[in-house]
This record gives C-alpha cells, sequence and structure tokens, in this order.
C-alpha cells in the first residue's frame, strides 16, 4: 500500500516539474518582449537617472563624513599629544620633588 501512495506522489511531481518548468519558459518568452517595450526602457532610463541623482548625493556625504572624521582624528589626536605632555611634565615635577627630598635627607645625614 505504501510503495503504491510513493509512486502516485512521484507521478505527481514530475508533472508539477513539467507544469513549473513549461510556465518558466513560457513567462520568459513574453517577459523578454514586455522587458524590451519602449513604455519598460523609458522606465528604466528613468530609474537609472534617479539611481544617478542619488549616486551623486550620496558621494557628497561620504565626502563630508570623510572630511569631518579627519578633522575629529586630528583633534582627537591634538588632544592626546597634550595629554601625554602634561604627564611628562607631572613626572619630571615629581622626579624633581623625589631628588629634593633624596638631596634634603642625605644633607641631614651628613651634618
Amino acid at each position: 500500500m505504501s510503495f503504491i501512495l510513493i509512486c502516485k506522489e512521484e507521478d505527481t511531481m514530475d508533472w508539477k516539474k513539467i507544469g513549473l518548468f513549461a510556465g518558466g519558459v513560457l513567462m520568459g518568452s513574453y517577459g523578454v518582449k514586455i522587458l524590451s517595450s519602449g513604455d519598460a526602457k523609458k522606465a528604466y532610463t528613468h530609474t537609472t537617472a534617479a539611481v544617478l541623482r542619488m549616486k551623486d548625493t550620496v558621494m557628497k556625504d561620504v565626502t563630508t563624513i570623510r572630511e569631518n572624521a579627519g578633522d575629529i582624528a586630528a583633534a582627537a589626536k591634538d588632544i592626546n599629544e597634550e595629554r601625554q605632555r602634561d604627564y611628562d611634565a607631572q613626572m619630571i615635577e615629581d622626579a624633581k620633588a623625589v631628588l629634593a627630598q633624596a638631596s634634603d635627607a642625605a644633607a641631614e645625614a651628613g651634618a
């Protein structure tokens, strides 16, 4: 019994595949005619023009973003350099204070 059901399902699948293939061929044939019509070409032209305008706008925005990113990166670099200078100056002051304390301690020990 199950063998008969399997065979019937396979036969149905084969006709379904043939039907889909035939429908695809039919749609492909008419699709080429529809897509090559004058109205379709006009629509493609307008769509392409809109895409090109959008591309120009996007490229302007990208340029603006790049310029802003460059400015931000330069400012961040300046901030980091200033922080490093402040840190280095503080380290020098701390070292001078340690040397002064050591010098005072040595003077007191020698006296």
